[in-house]
């Protein structure tokens, strides 16, 4: 690597180091992204000089907002409400509202530094945001719910819509905060289906994007399986989580021929060496909004465990985290070899640290990361937003169909572009550095945004 991009690039971390010292997550996908992006700096000295990657590290728009809601008690209470629309080069922000407990600032701009790439991958015309809120539902009634979702929404409505913020679930939005929150915004602001994604098809939305980013992450992991010339039949293996993504990669991977050794919650992990029941989690988590630990009282054959199912000493091929992020760290990586484990594919958001990441190369493990791997909910949202931009409705068959050929074509731009590049397998780089060219082109043609 030349002096001048090495330079560039320390004055970019500084940068980003200076102005937010204490946003770690933040730091920590910004530094990651450094790390592999200088090849393309060396082939485009014009980047250097229009400063891009400082433009591109830098939010366009930040909005922090207070959310007071009442709860069933009568008591007062005010939440923080995040909205970053970090880039919009390449079409409208496009990503997410995450509510827990440990949303800040820092996690909200992690999350949507990640999301401009991730959508750019695509092939889509989407932008990259994120957002969300401190709240958390759990413990909270439907009633509670509704009313702060209608004060969330009563504040984000006035910066968001179809043309230019398009935001849809994440953590702790699902199908029933959707409903909340698009009912307050068709108040606001009239019914503009394509104000929000991830609706329900009685109002809008489009057929399988709940199951979207679980079945895009058994696609794009059965790409990597291909290159091995191998399926996922007879293959072992453990996913983190219980919600959303886990469940639909659970039904995907058992019907690809895969057996699901194990999955967790925030709580703990089972192990069910028969293969877990995907249907009995989903009426668990989903219908009874209950703990994983459940599952192990109603299926002989299963046990439960406190902590992490990453510290699970168990022999599996693939590992596929779908919890949260910085869940697997140097140790849980170097266990993940030790128990034999092939692949990993992320369906969180930088799930890996950056030891964890690491240890899969040293160890030989073959990496997908999430901007890459869990691309296929974002692009269901944008495929929603073509069906309500143009008064249609795709059946199941036909938006299954578009998004593997995403997730393949996903795969295959970020290979293609290691290649490209002298980077031979390294996924990681190949992902970013695809993504960031579309980016990068698209904020160059349009002078300086």
């Amino acid at each position: 690597m030349s002096r001048q991009v090495k330079e560039y690039l320390k004055h970019v971390y500084q940068i980003v180091q200076k102005r937010d010292p204490d946003q770690h997550e933040f730091i920590e996908t910004v530094t990651d992204f450094l790390q592999t992006i200088g090849p393309v700096l060396e082939r485009h000295p014009e980047y250097i000089k229009t400063n891009l990657l400082g433009r591109l590290v830098e939010p366009e728009r930040i909005i922090q907002f207070r959310v007071p809601w009442v709860d069933d008690a009568g008591h007062y209470q005010v939440n923080r409400g995040f909205r970053v629309q970090f880039n919009s080069a390449i079409g409208p922000y496009k990503g997410g509202l995450r509510f827990h407990p440990s949303v800040n600032l820092s996690i909200v701009k992690f999350l949507g530094f990640e999301q401009i790439l991730k959508n750019a991958l695509t092939g889509l015309p989407i932008g990259g945001g994120k957002g969300g809120s401190d709240f958390d539902s759990k413990g909270k009634s439907d009633n509670e719910i509704m009313h702060f979702c209608q004060s969330f929404m009563t504040e984000l409505s006035r910066y968001i819509g179809p043309a230019s913020d398009v935001p849809a679930g994440d953590i702790g939005v699902g199908s029933r905060e959707i409903g909340y929150l698009y009912g307050q915004y068709k108040r606001l602001r009239g019914a503009e289906r394509g104000g929000l994604t991830g609706k329900s098809t009685s109002y809008g939305g489009s057929l399988v994007r709940i199951e979207a980013t679980g079945f895009g992450l058994a696609y794009y992991t059965n790409e990597i399986l291909k290159t091995l010339d191998t399926t996922f039949k007879g293959k072992r293996v453990v996913l983190s989580g219980a919600g959303n993504v886990a469940i639909y990669t659970m039904q995907k991977v058992v019907e690809l021929g895969g057996k699901v050794l194990a999955c967790s919650d925030s709580s703990g992990y089972i192990i069910d060496r028969n293969g877990i029941d995907y249907k009995l989690v989903q009426q668990i988590k989903e219908v009874e909004r209950g703990r994983i630990k459940e599952y192990a009282a109603r299926v002989a054959t299963a046990v439960y465990y406190s902590g992490s199912v990453w510290e699970a000493e168990l022999g599996y091929d693939i590992a596929l985290p779908c919890a949260t992020q910085n869940e697997i760290d140097g140790e849980k990586a170097q266990l993940l070899a030790d128990n034999g484990v092939k692949i990993v594919a992320e369906g969180a958001n930088m799930p890996s640290t950056a030891k964890a990441i690491a240890t899969y190369r040293k160890q030989g493990i073959i990496y997908g990361p999430g901007k890459a791997a869990n691309a296929g909910g974002v692009a269901v949202s944008a495929l929603e937003m073509s069906q309500n931009s143009t008064q249609v409705s795709w059946s199941f068959e036909e938006v299954d169909r578009q998004l593997q050929n995403i997730m393949h074509n996903v795969f295959e731009k970020s290979v293609m572009t290691a290649k490209e590049y002298g980077l031979d397998n390294d996924l990681l780089a190949g992902t970013n550095i695809a993504g960031f060219i579309r980016v990068a082109d698209a904020m160059t043609a349009q002078g300086l945004v």
